[in-house]
């Protein structure tokens, strides 16, 4: 699996400065909805703030996977926010979260959301990987280095 086919250009952003993990969670709701029209931004927000509810998608370094599954949603969708500025997370580490990557998927896609989830931490897992991201210029960049991570990875399946 290419995790650069789970994005689309109008789901990758870069934005300076957002000011809260909710504020986020609401920007990734928006770009995931432009993809999945049976689903309101508010439905996926919901799901994601739910998901976080249970415990931190933060990983650590700076990164967070929210996530969910929705019954409205035809196939696995992903979006990914690049902050200037990192937001409290309540990530493990304690260190703020600047790089966000959204997934959510259809509820009976249970083995498919927990094999992209173990790709994706595998992927945020590495420093190469994580400061070519944050030293990317603009969305292109970003949606670029997800798809050579994918196919140029050693660790990658």
């Amino acid at each position: 699996m290419n995790i650069g086919d789970l994005l689309a250009p109008e789901r990758v952003c870069c934005l300076p400065d957002v000011s809260s993990k909710k504020r986020a969670l609401e920007m990734l709701g928006e770009m995931l909805s432009s993809h999945l029209p049976r689903l309101t931004q508010g439905e996926i927000f919901d799901s994601l703030l739910a998901r976080e509810r249970l415990g931190s998608t933060g990983l650590g370094h700076g990164v967070a996977i929210p996530h969910g599954r929705l019954a409205g949603a035809d196939e696995a969708c992903a979006a990914l926010l690049k902050l200037g500025k990192g937001v409290d997370y309540d990530a493990p580490d304690s260190e703020p979260v600047d790089i966000l990557f959204a997934l959510v998927v259809p509820t009976e896609c249970t083995d498919e959301h927990l094999q992209i989830l173990a790709l994706l931490a595998r992927m945020f897992s590495d420093p190469e990987t994580l400061a070519r991201l944050r030293s990317a210029k603009g969305p292109e960049d970003l949606l670029d280095l997800v798809h050579h991570w994918d196919t140029e990875s050693p660790d990658s399946p």
